[in-house]
């Protein structure tokens, strides 16, 4: 049996099945990114709720994991050469269990980097500016009078949504038949964008027929509808 002990963060959220991956994580659209992958590939694992509203996050043994302080997290007890892995970052994270499972990510050089172009994509633009979007329409920045940060990011994921509107033209997923790790990183996003933060009639999500497309068949996905929910919330 696997012994995680060495590992602070498991003092905190102590292992019941030491064997398998350990997910550190909440049901975020960074979060739901490695619970959807782990539910696609059937790798074994067992999920911890890192709570935001008790700061579990900014706890001594998150940041043990993790001094970014950021889910997702995972602590995989079999790693390269049979040795505990931890790692953050979801993108990160998620190529690492496309090339540990085989899965995911195609296995010719050229697919396998311009599926990582895409997922870089999300994690340098889609992310970072639908998250402003959020921020400025339903968080506290929306009482600001000043709207020019606010349009500016608006403006900004409409660009990202025609990008992705036009690759998504005559293709199935973003890297045509084959549904891959950048699907998986860019539609919890895309799904957060226009449910949680309901925004959109702001962003002309109408005008985008090959994303609403796209985002209705990842969301049909059994593995997906099962991700978006773990960790369960307390």
């Amino acid at each position: 049996m696997s012994n995680l002990s060495a590992f602070p963060i498991t003092a905190k959220w102590p292992a019941q099945h030491p064997e398998r991956l350990q997910l550190y994580s909440l049901p975020t659209p960074n979060g739901v990114k490695v619970s959807i992958m782990l539910e696609e590939t059937g790798l074994p694992y067992e999920a911890h709720l890192v709570s935001f509203d008790s700061n579990d996050q900014l706890s001594p043994e998150f940041l043990s994991l993790n001094p970014n302080n950021k889910i997702p997290a995972i602590l995989d007890p079999n790693g390269p050469d049979g040795k505990p892995l931890p790692l953050f970052e979801s993108g990160a994270i998620l190529l690492y269990l496309a090339e540990k499972t085989g899965q995911l990510l195609p296995q010719d050089a050229a697919g396998r980097y311009e599926t990582i172009q895409w997922l870089m994509f999300q994690m340098g633009g889609i992310g970072p500016m639908f998250g402003q979007v959020g921020f400025f329409h339903k968080f506290a920045g929306k009482d600001y009078e000043d709207k020019r940060p606010r349009d500016r990011y608006i403006n900004e994921s409409k660009r990202l949504l025609g990008v992705l509107e036009q690759r998504l033209h005559d293709r199935a997923w973003i890297m045509g038949d084959q549904y891959t790790i950048a699907d998986i990183a860019i539609f919890p996003w895309v799904r957060n964008l226009v449910n949680y933060y309901g925004a959109g009639e702001l962003v002309g999500f109408d005008q985008f027929p090959n994303v609403q497309r796209v985002l209705a068949a990842f969301s049909e996905r059994p593995a997906v509808a099962r991700g978006l929910n773990i960790p369960a919330r307390g």
